[in-house]
């Protein structure tokens, strides 16, 4: 397998489990969320469901599919976890090719997607409202989740960098 390939598979492998513990974090904070900062949340949300379930329901209506309910949940759940494994592949592999991005361990790399993902192209994509709509509770858990996304795929990649060649 060439080098590029391996950096790929251990990125994509430290995505997914950086989306587990992401995931872990922000419903913690979510759960202790006050009812208001929830339902203004809810309501910013496109039809109340979050990103991926809504980036799977219009990927499968551009299909002219219609998902029921298990299938928007497993649909919505792939989707989620792309989102995680394609960039923490494309962290891996770039991360010796891009001078200081893993400088800080994957905060950079965790900032940088709540940024341009949660906070740019989420919203232009139809994918959620705009930031404004949403509560400052929700762009704290994003963040605190990014950051924790981003320093998780780190801490993979160079634990796999021990054990793969």
């Amino acid at each position: 397998m060439t080098s590029a390939k391996k950096e790929l598979l251990k990125g994509a492998i430290a995505g997914a489990a950086a989306v587990w513990l992401m995931d872990r974090m922000t419903r913690y904070m979510y759960r202790h969320e006050s009812q208001e900062a929830y339902e203004q949340e809810k309501e910013a949300q496109i039809g109340g469901k979050s990103v991926a379930f809504v980036a799977a329901n219009k990927m499968a209506g551009a299909a002219s599919v219609k998902l029921n309910d298990q299938q928007e949940y497993i649909a919505g759940k792939t989707v989620h976890y792309l989102m995680g494994v394609v960039p923490g592949a494309l962290y891996a592999l770039l991360r010796h090719r891009i001078k200081g991005l893993n400088k800080a361990h994957g905060l950079l790399y965790g900032l940088g997607l709540f940024i341009v993902v949660d906070e740019l192209m989420v919203p232009a994509a139809g994918l959620a409202s705009g930031p404004l709509a949403y509560p400052w509770q929700a762009h704290a858990r994003g963040l605190v989740g990014h950051l924790r996304l981003g320093l998780s795929t780190d801490t993979v990649v160079r634990a796999l960098d021990k054990v793969v060649d």
